[in-house]
């Protein structure tokens, strides 16, 4: 008998988040699991990973065909320490989230969930990041259903390239316009320090906040667009960096 596709599930959220559990209950009828998850919130930690202290592990669920663990570490070193120390063979997909809250855009770069899907990537292995644009710990997931369930298939079905993966969004609905396959909207982040009441004399003391503005609104291609219009926006992400179109200039100018 073939054996079942073996699945490595990561977020930033915990490991006792409702969107992971939300995955584990999607997934855990076809697949087998293994989980390594923060033992706490690690939003905003992107590919950060632990070199001034010790990673501390902790089983915290085992039945057949899932074992769930909590990890002291960031969303990055859940995915290192689980293919160095916990998988029985390497896994045919890695899959992070379900986020509560927007990973489009330049949330992306920051983002601890998209963070466990780079890491996979980097070490070769074909990874999804989900995320729902609701950033309440009580949000509902059931319309993601059937999709997380068709994209992960067909993911595992018909391969990615490498260093490349697939940075997935919901928007806040109960029902979907459909799926788009779109770019990078282009956006930044404006007004993202607040003042925060000093306890102390002797510092000052912030708070991170701000507006994600999008500045090319009417452009369709985006997933910024997409989400803004009731669609779940894929973008496929790739870890090569270069701008080959600056590179081609550098090269006739140098």
């Amino acid at each position: 008998m073939d054996k079942r596709p073996y699945l490595l599930l990561a977020n930033d959220d915990g490991y006792d988040a409702l969107g992971l559990s939300f995955l584990i209950e999607v997934l855990r009828e076809d697949y087998d699991l293994l989980v390594v998850a923060p033992d706490g919130p690690r939003s905003g930690f992107s590919t950060a990973f632990t070199v001034m202290s010790p990673i501390a592990m902790r089983s915290v669920r085992e039945e057949e065909g899932l074992s769930v663990y909590a990890c002291s570490g960031t969303p990055a070193d859940c995915v290192k320490v689980a293919l160095n120390r916990y998988t029985r063979r390497r896994p045919d997909l890695v899959v992070s989230g379900v986020n509560h809250g927007d990973n489009s855009s330049v949330n992306a770069h920051y983002s601890g969930t998209m963070g466990v899907a780079f890491e996979a990537s980097l070490q070769g292995i074909p990874a999804i990041a989900f995320s729902i644009c609701d950033y309440s710990p009580k949000a509902n997931f059931e319309p993601l259903l059937p999709y997380v369930k068709d994209m992960v298939s067909r993911v595992l079905r018909e391969g990615m390239p490498p260093l490349t993966c697939l940075n997935v969004n919901f928007p806040l609905r109960s029902t979907f316009e459909g799926v788009k396959v779109c770019r990078m909207g282009n956006c930044r982040w404006e007004k993202e320090i607040v003042d925060c009441p000093s306890p102390r004399h002797d510092a000052e003391f912030y708070w991170m906040a701000g507006n994600l503005t999008n500045l090319e609104p009417e452009a369709e291609d985006t997933d910024r667009w997409a989400l803004d219009h009731g669609y779940i926006a894929i973008t496929p992400t790739t870890l090569d960096n270069t701008d080959y179109r600056y590179r081609e200039i550098l090269l006739n100018s140098w």
